[in-house]
């Protein structure tokens, strides 16, 4: 297992202490230590952990609020580590996109398990952001040669195949991608005659 940088939040110093040793026994490193919400959400940012554990009843901001602020800033997996099985916060965790939900006492297998699982989540989850990114960045380029091919179409009053050919060619002539030679192509146009 890769020795992960993580952000341990509980307002109960001792179960704050027992999770530092278990993550540690583990061969994780702690950068940071939050006895409430609002203070995890702070040190999240601050320390860009690789990995945050947060109790889910906390002063000033539980759990929940926590890794839903967190979320917004900081796309990290996040487990709660709480004594409450409420179907409830549960379902609440789900829907803030909690990676694991471990209740106490945890032991050090299970909170081995639990990171394991949310690491393998959070691949899993880059992997295909990744891949969304890259089907977007094809559709924008679709749709920008498509735009140049009418331009073309329209000036030099060819048919759709011999306008795309043009743009083939182009792309070759000035070893640039197809999409670039699109857009400049659109650009050249101008918003007017568009």
């Amino acid at each position: 297992m890769e020795r992960l940088r993580i952000l341990v939040a509980d307002d109960e110093e001792a179960i704050r202490k027992t999770l530092v040793g278990l993550c540690e026994s583990l061969g994780h490193q702690v950068v940071a230590q939050a006895r409430d919400g609002a203070e995890a959400v702070a040190l999240a940012r601050e320390a860009s952990p690789d990995l945050i554990l947060l109790d889910i009843r906390m002063p000033h901001m539980d759990g929940l609020e926590a890794a839903r602020s967190i979320s917004e800033h900081l796309f990290v997996p996040i487990l709660i580590i709480t004594a409450h099985t409420d179907a409830d916060y549960i379902e609440e965790a789900a829907d803030v996109g909690v990676f694991n939900y471990l209740v106490k006492p945890i032991s050090g297998e299970r909170l081995s398990a639990a990171i394991s699982t949310a690491r393998a989540r959070f691949t899993d989850l880059l992997h295909l952001r990744e891949e969304l990114g890259d089907v977007k960045e094809a559709l924008a380029a679709r749709k920008l040669i498509e735009r140049a091919k009418g331009i073309l179409m329209r000036d030099m009053r060819i048919g759709e195949q011999e306008a795309y050919r043009w743009l083939k060619r182009a792309s070759s002539h000035h070893n640039q991608k197809l999409a670039e030679i699109a857009r400049r192509v659109v650009v050249l146009d101008g918003p007017g005659r568009a």
